[in-house]
């Protein structure tokens, strides 16, 4: 495989971007034409004395907006750890530079508006979770990598990754056309990566999580529900643990994406949304689309259906059960499983039922296994994916139950453990696997739905405390707020950094400037002034309790009214989406 250069530094004079490599023996810089935007590869003498520069540590990609392109280049990373002897980073800072020198030539409109999808990238950008690798690819699993052809391993990192964990894919399209650049990018993954060394029994071995956030049908939490025509589902994430002890590695894969038909959950300012099952589109076309290609990549699909089998969720419960009875695929089964239900009144140890029920079908499936020798001992031959409403809170506690029961396994074999002994009284192992899978829960939560996951305290702990609820009850409040008053930025920023709009230089007709409707301004300021008036009218009593009461009841009357008004038109009053086609968004 064709590696990448490391470190670089970032010669700029008024022309030209110079980016050169700065490894041992590397000799090469990118040159970037700041008005033609040409990419050509030149030499270090050729970078003129004049230049400004500074250090890097990566090149994102490039982006075009209203004033023009942008280069957005890493700044800082952080080592997480190392996989199978690579250095894996986080990136940590980021800088957006303009191709142009000015903006003058901007109108005040156009200048607000690129001011407007800069901040939008960096909203993206400063969400926490950018990894990538200089000499291994982190988009593939160990199965997948092991079971590949000579022609592929000769590829580069960036024409072998998998696409729907390229984050800056679009960003880097440009480069994908230039294969002689391609030493100088990296694809660049979202979601979590945990690397621990860890020891039992005087016997020290790596175990680490990856989760792989989808770039496709990537947004919000409201926003982006069920799947688009193409099969893919709404937040899909790919989870690995990965296992190495004196030369020999394992891994286990499972899955969790929306529930995969046509529906949505668009916020209006209600609590709890009602899930809407759309009336049109060929659901089983699409279910058939998305299991097909889950079957290619896994193999045989175990659905682990974690919703409510009462209320707004029974419909969806009932639908998907549905669906896989139509396909009548033999390689999937279907499970459903009332979390809520199961575990009320704290009675989390119930989540033991799943566990033994699948017991049977996870040692069927197995996991990926490889001896010091390098050879393959055991292919994993299914996954399980599974789903809540949101695939975040409930998922990720029965994703780490599956995870516990396969390391188990993993380390029996590799000779950590002895016969008997249970990774459970493992007390110090035991702390850094929970933390691990609840930092991966609150960190795929953040990227989803705005906020840290919820029933983390199960997951760090093994029981539910009262301060976990406290904490859920907290998380839930903000995460209402950001769906309501701030998601329709974020889906936008999600969209604009994936090229799924795409903005045209010097753009006079973006869709930033779509006019609110007459009740977005007017109802909110009647609630607030009656509201108002109906305080000051028991504070300051009139010259009769007859009187007073009139005026608290009038106001009062006028307050609930216009918050009615506001609740019944709950979707005039959300943040929405701007940069989304209108079919999209239905």
């Amino acid at each position: 495989m064709a590696s990448t250069y490391n470190t670089f530094n970032l010669h700029t004079t008024p022309e030209k971007f110079y980016i050169e490599a700065c490894d041992d023996g590397a000799g090469d810089v990118l040159a970037i034409d700041r008005v033609s935007t040409e990419m050509t590869l030149t030499v270090r003498k050729d970078v003129p004395p004049s230049a400004v520069t500074r250090p890097m540590c990566g090149i994102m990609g490039t982006m075009r907006l209203v004033a023009g392109m942008y280069l957005i280049v890493i700044t800082k990373k952080k080592k997480v750890g190392d996989l199978l002897g690579h250095a894996v980073w986080k990136a940590t800072d980021f800088d957006i530079i303009s191709y142009k020198k000015t903006v003058l030539h901007l109108t005040d409109t156009q200048m607000q508006d690129n001011k407007a999808f800069l901040s939008m990238i960096n909203s993206v950008l400063n969400t926490d979770g950018f990894y990538f690798a200089t000499d291994y690819d982190l988009t593939h699993t160990l199965q997948r990598l092991a079971n590949t052809s000579p022609e592929f391993q000769e590829m580069t990192l960036l024409e072998r990754a998998d696409q729907r964990f390229v984050w800056n894919g679009h960003l880097l399209r440009d480069f994908m056309a230039q294969p002689e650049l391609h030493k100088f990018v990296y694809p660049v993954i979202h979601g979590f990566v945990a690397m621990k060394s860890c020891c039992i029994s005087g016997k020290i071995f790596d175990w680490n999580i990856i989760s792989r956030r989808s770039c496709f049908r990537a947004g919000v939490r409201y926003y982006v529900r069920g799947i688009d025509s193409e099969g893919h589902a709404a937040n899909f994430v790919e989870t690995e643990q990965i296992v190495q002890y004196n030369g020999a590695k394992a891994s286990f894969v499972q899955t969790r994406g929306s529930i995969p038909f046509y529906w949505s959950q668009r916020p209006n300012l209600k609590y709890k949304p009602k899930p809407q099952i759309s009336k049109s589109g060929n659901h089983l076309d699409g279910f058939q689309r998305h299991f097909d290609s889950q079957i290619i990549t896994y193999g045989k699909q175990v659905i682990l259906n974690l919703v409510n089998q009462k209320g707004s969720e029974k419909p969806l419960e009932q639908a998907f059960a549905k669906m896989v009875n139509n396909l009548g695929n033999g390689m999937i089964k279907y499970i459903a499983f009332d979390f809520h239900k199961e575990c009320s009144h704290m009675r989390w140890h119930r989540l033991q039922i799943l566990v033994d029920m699948v017991a049977e079908i996870q040692n069927e499936f197995g996991y990926f296994l490889v001896d010091s020798d390098g050879t393959v001992q055991l292919q994993q031959d299914g996954t399980f994916r599974s789903n809540c409403m949101d695939c975040l809170d409930r998922t990720n506690v029965i994703q780490s139950l599956l995870a516990r029961r396969s390391l188990q396994s993993q380390l029996e074999r590799m000779g950590v453990l002895h016969v008997g002994q249970r990774i459970e009284e493992q007390a110090d192992f035991e702390k850094i696997y929970k933390n691990a899978w609840a930092d991966n829960a609150n960190a795929c939560a953040k990227q989803y739905a705005g906020t840290g996951a919820l029933k983390t305290d199960f997951t760090r702990t093994g029981r539910r405390t009262q301060w976990g609820l406290l904490m859920d009850g907290w998380n839930s409040m903000i995460r209402y707020y950001k769906n309501n008053f701030s998601d329709g930025f974020r889906q936008d920023s999600i969209d604009l950094f994936l090229g799924n709009y795409a903005v045209e230089e010097a753009d006079m007709n973006t869709p930033l400037h779509e006019p609110k409707d007459w009740k977005f301004l007017t109802l909110p300021i009647i609630m607030v002034v009656a509201f108002s008036m109906c305080i000051i009218c028991l504070l300051m009593a009139g010259d009769t309790w007859t009187e007073t009461l009139a005026y608290v009841l009038f106001w009062g009357s006028a307050s609930v009214v216009t918050a009615g008004v506001i609740l019944f038109n709950g979707r005039d009053f959300v943040d929405a989406p701007k940069l989304v086609q209108k079919e999209k968004m239905d």
